[in-house]
């Protein structure tokens, strides 16, 4: 998927300012992304054009940024087999494999 025309964070409430970094790769539901080592899993997603990583349990809405600090879990996904990892305040690494749960029933 093209990055072109979308924006990335640069700077976090909780992290802070995000100095330039190397692209790498990452899995997101087995489909292989470009991201910044060392931003937010979250940012990565949203650079890629996902918006929605999971949806909730009762009512089936999409979930995805909300408070973007870490406090909320509406960001949550999986992460190298890690569940309930709140991807605003993840830091990616080269090589994460990353599951969301935005599939309907």
């Amino acid at each position: 998927m093209s990055n072109a025309g979308r924006t990335r964070i640069r700077e976090h409430p909780v992290l802070g300012p995000l100095a330039e970094a190397p692209e790498c790769t990452i899995i997101v539901d087995s489909q292989p992304l470009t991201a910044r080592v060392g931003e937010p899993v979250l940012a990565a997603l949203l650079a890629n054009g996902i918006h929605v990583v999971r949806r909730s349990e009762k009512r089936n809405e999409p979930r995805g940024l909300f408070c973007g600090i870490g406090l909320c879990t509406d960001c949550m996904v999986t992460v190298n087999g890690l569940p309930n990892t709140r991807s605003c305040v993840t830091l990616v690494e080269p090589g994460m494999v990353i599951g969301t749960r935005k599939v309907e029933p």
